[in-house]
């Protein structure tokens, strides 16, 4: 096993954290944070809840690392995903519950502009602003199969589904973001020519 903690697997780094390691910690939290942080903001588009969400998932590692259990035969990372990705929607359903109409109010910002350049980034806010209204479950497997470039095995396990309802969520996700595009598209050109 490598002596320099920077070289060791995850796994071997938990261990290392179960004894109260802090240097073993630090370079799971280096290693990790940008990945798991990109997760979190892609399913919820506010960094510092974004960050919040991956702090509190190290800390959880930090206070029980004895949840993670390497007998059971899942990855760091599989397991660690799934902590990241409830932790995300669960701040996503919370969202939904309190304030509607921020996720409006954030595509109507992101829609302000003019030139090509400025269509292009439009496009892909209304890609992003179709992505966060579909069901957090759909979005999750969203950004573990196509952000995150997970297998559907590893999404399925990640948010404790099976295989076939892991690729139904994507089926339905991608119906409905099309959909959605669909409509938009018509109603934009409705208005340019109306």
């Amino acid at each position: 096993m490598p002596k320099n903690t920077d070289e060791k697997t995850d796994e071997s780094l938990m261990a290392l954290v179960s004894g109260g390691d802090h240097q073993a910690f630090s370079v799971l939290v280096r290693r990790h944070a940008d990945r798991f942080y990109g997760l979190a903001y892609r399913m919820i588009l506010d960094r510092a809840e974004a960050e919040d969400v991956v702090q509190e998932a190290f800390l959880k590692i930090w206070n029980k690392p004895d949840i993670w259990n390497s007998a059971r035969g899942v990855r760091f990372t599989t397991w660690f995903y799934r902590i990241v990705t409830n932790g995300a929607i669960d701040v996503a359903r919370k969202r939904i519950k309190l304030a509607p109409t921020d996720i409006m109010d954030q595509w109507a910002d992101e829609r302000a502009g003019q030139d090509a350049e400025m269509e292009k980034r439009e496009a892909q806010a209304h890609l992003e602003s179709a992505i966060q209204l579909l069901p957090v479950q759909q979005k999750a497997a969203l950004n573990l199969c196509f952000y995150e470039g997970l297998s559907n095995k590893e999404a399925a396990d990640i948010l404790g589904v099976g295989l076939k309802a892991l690729e139904s969520l994507l089926m339905r996700a991608k119906t409905g973001l099309r959909d959605r595009l669909m409509r938009e598209q018509k109603i934009e050109r409705r208005e340019r020519h109306g």
